[in-house]
């Protein structure tokens, strides 16, 4: 009876216990419900850009060569120098040239010493007239060898072909050069305007001519949006420029096709042998847009946060193209939807935000005109 009694207290006490301990725990709170920025699914016209790596020349690229052989006695212009057509660049050594221009003087006075002496016998019928015109006709085979070599004396100064900007200067004072040698004396380059040449391989170049406006290709050529040409610093170039023409048959060895864009170049930046990234736009019209950090990755899939009330649901997305920071979607929302802008590694399905609509272009916060 004892034991009972003692058994049935034990139990009242552990119950007791139990019962006071549920009474002092305190009430779990529900987390609050923190701001997110959130934007509207919406319809823009998008331009994104092809890159291509393209070689810069001058629109007059004109390789300077004497037309005969010797010395460089003189360089008479430095390499970046600005000069005019008809500017001496080079002056060869002309002492042979000279001696021998003065034996072939010698040879027209001569000859003409034997007319003077034969026209006045022929006119007094003391000899034939064959005489005469044989005389004639060594004067004036004395007269050409002259002019040949004093041809050859002018042209020992080597003068500039074209208005432009002078190259590499390949040989100096003291160098043997002649018309065969590999190498020219210097470039001299018109970069006043200049021609970027760029290729594509065939089956860019398809799309590209199924896109481009107009019925016949030298529509679409007119037609070609400008293209914009990065330089090898990374910046842009100031003036954008026109594709001009296409070349008419493919590379059989590189299976590309080569296209060429005029720049205007008035300040000089760009040179004869530099290089650059041709920026070739093309543009989405009406098309659904998401900044791209507003989407998160899960098992090789792409998803936004669809914002239903206070709640988030993650949707599976398509992208069509990136643009700068924007994706191009072609499925999984629909415009005028609204979407987590950012913070999404912060929340999960179904957790509550307090929803907070931003603008697109302040997630964006491109530092390039993105839309049209």
């Amino acid at each position: 009876m004892k034991k009972n009694n003692l058994y049935s207290i034990l139990i009242l006490t552990v119950s007791f216990l139990v019962l006071s301990c549920g009474k002092n725990k305190p009430e779990q709170k529900a987390p609050p419900v923190l701001p997110y920025p959130v934007v509207k699914v919406v319809k823009k016209d998008v331009t994104t850009h092809k890159n291509f790596p393209a070689s810069i020349e001058g629109k007059v690229n004109s390789q300077v060569r004497p037309k005969v052989s010797g010395y460089i006695k003189e360089v008479l212009v430095s390499e970046g120098q600005v000069v005019k057509q008809g500017q001496s660049l080079f002056r060869l050594e002309t002492q042979s040239l000279s001696q021998d221009a003065n034996a072939a003087k010698a040879n027209v006075n001569a000859a003409q010493v034997e007319v003077d002496k034969l026209k006045p016998l022929v006119e007094k019928n003391i000899i034939s007239n064959v005489q005469l015109e044989t005389a004639n006709a060594k004067l004036l085979q004395a007269q050409s060898a002259y002019n040949s070599i004093a041809a050859n004396i002018n042209y020992a100064n080597v003068k500039s072909p074209v208005d432009g900007v002078v190259g590499s200067i390949n040989h100096r004072k003291g160098a043997l050069v002649s018309a065969q040698d590999q190498q020219p004396l210097t470039n001299v380059s018109s970069i006043h305007e200049v021609y970027a040449y760029f290729s594509m391989n065939e089956k860019e170049f398809i799309t590209f001519m199924e896109e481009a406006k107009g019925e016949t290709a030298e529509e679409k050529i007119e037609k070609f949006p400008e293209v914009k040409l990065r330089l090898a610093n990374g910046k842009l170039f100031e003036k954008s420029g026109k594709i001009e023409t296409i070349t008419g048959d493919i590379n059989t060895q590189t299976g590309t096709i080569t296209f060429r864009a005029k720049f205007e170049n008035e300040k000089g930046l760009l040179r004869n042998g530099s290089s650059g990234t041709i920026l070739v736009p093309r543009t989405f019209e009406d098309v659904l847009v998401i900044p791209a950090e507003s989407t998160f990755e899960r098992q090789g899939k792409v998803f936004v946060y669809k914002v239903i009330g206070d709640s988030l649901i993650d949707k599976p997305i398509t992208i069509l193209k990136e643009a700068n920071r924007l994706y191009i979607i072609s499925e999984g929302i629909e415009v005028g939807e609204t979407i987590l802008a950012k913070g999404l590694n912060k929340v999960g399905p179904g957790s509550k935000i307090k929803p907070i609509e931003k603008s697109m272009d302040s997630i964006v916060n491109s530092f390039e005109t993105i839309f049209k």
